[in-house]
């Protein structure tokens, strides 16, 4: 009968399904923002080299 109200399975489940949304947000942010990073570092590296 302990097993029906034992909870602590169920919760560590649901930190792990937390911990995957946040690490698949985190990775599609960080995906979406690398392509603006690259250009705008490119942008940069270009502008100094020109002024050189």
């Amino acid at each position: 009968m302990n097993l029906i109200h034992d909870e602590n399975g169920a919760t560590a489940i649901e930190y792990g399904l937390i911990a995957a949304l946040v690490s698949i947000i985190i990775i599609t942010g960080l995906t979406l923002l690398g392509g603006a990073l690259n250009t705008a570092f490119s942008s940069v590296g270009n502008t100094v080299q020109n002024a050189a």
